[in-house]
């Protein structure tokens, strides 16, 4: 890696750590160039606005949950598998940034760039790929239902995954390992033929 794209990727480390301890509002630039050792000019070349440098940072963090979806397509694997090895990559990816995600959910309407690729992503391809899964296991054909179906997989696997700090932290609330959430409830509630 050149030294230019080396020193890009130290302030975006340097960006994703502080938004993940600090949030979105607490950071600057100023803090960032002096966390990452470089300087405030640096930081606006590369980026050239706060809002620019926390979208490229969201941006590699979404991407991340977008390669979950490529395993949705290795049909190599029986499909119960392929979902739950889609469930646990991705909420893997939500174990990382809790906090982080919570807040951009709550952005709501002020979303970055690259939350709206992302969400393009999801419209486009990535809620299709997750409905064609569950219509292979389980014979549905109404798209409606589906997509409910959907939903409902994304809340009861991803809500407790963002919730985790707060349950854990604040209620006291003993948190089993997201496999075994994962196990649960395709054991309970999709496979229970």
């Amino acid at each position: 890696m050149d030294k230019s794209n080396e020193t890009k990727e130290i302030i975006l480390r340097t960006a994703l750590e502080m938004i993940k301890q600090e949030g979105f509002e607490k950071i600057t630039i100023r803090k960032i160039a002096v966390r990452s050792n470089t300087n405030v000019s640096l930081v606006n070349y590369y980026f050239g606005t706060k809002d620019k440098l926390i979208s490229e940072v969201i941006r590699i963090m979404l991407s991340g949950f977008q390669d979950s979806f490529d395993v949705l397509d290795d049909l190599s694997l029986p499909p119960e598998r392929r979902l739950k090895l889609f469930l646990l990559h991705y909420v893997r990816g939500v174990e990382q940034y809790p906090e982080m995600l919570s807040r951009i959910i709550m952005m709501g309407a002020g979303l970055f760039a690259s939350q709206q690729e992302y969400g393009e992503f999801m419209r486009s391809i990535g809620f299709d790929k997750v409905k064609n899964l569950l219509k292979e296991l389980t014979n549905e054909q109404d798209q409606e239902l589906l997509m409910m179906m959907v939903m409902q997989i994304f809340g009861a696997v991803f809500m407790p995954a963002l919730m985790r700090p707060a349950l854990e932290a604040g209620a006291g609330v003993e948190m089993k390992p997201a496999e075994r959430q994962i196990d649960l409830l395709l054991e309970r509630y999709l496979f229970n033929h």
